[in-house]
């Protein structure tokens, strides 16, 4: 049988406090949704003046990097590219902001932050991510 990490509940503190750290000194005004490795959701704050359909998209963002084991970003260049059929997907949302969090060479869970630019958002959560893998 195999073993595998898991996110604990104080590391997805650690993630959600360095990527709201990096919104608030950019003055961004995101929602940062982290979900566990199957897409379920553990964590979401819409920031003060956070648009209201920034919860979605972010937890869309945190579900499509936890079960692809990818960044959002790379979806998001595959359709630019003229590869829509990923579209056909729905647990995938091709917009930059989302990021695996990879401990051991295993996805145990997804960030996603949105509600600036999404480079903005993908820098807030790979902060995030940092905080606890390095």
């Amino acid at each position: 049988m195999r073993n595998k990490p898991a996110l604990t509940n104080d590391d997805v503190v650690k993630i959600a406090a360095a990527a709201k750290a990096e919104a608030l000194k950019n003055g961004w005004r995101l929602t940062i949704a982290i979900v566990d490795d199957g897409g379920r959701p553990w964590y979401l704050e819409r920031m003060d003046g956070a648009m209201p359909m920034t919860t979605e998209i972010a937890l869309g963002k945190a579900r499509t990097s936890a079960v692809s084991s990818r960044p959002s970003r790379i979806w998001a260049d595959r359709v630019a590219g003229g590869d829509t059929q990923i579209l056909r997907f729905p647990e995938i949302l091709p917009v930059l902001g989302g990021v695996p969090i990879i401990v051991d060479g295993t996805c145990v869970g997804g960030v996603g932050c949105s509600g600036a630019t999404g480079a903005e958002d993908e820098q807030a959560a790979l902060v995030g991510v940092a905080a606890v893998t390095g």
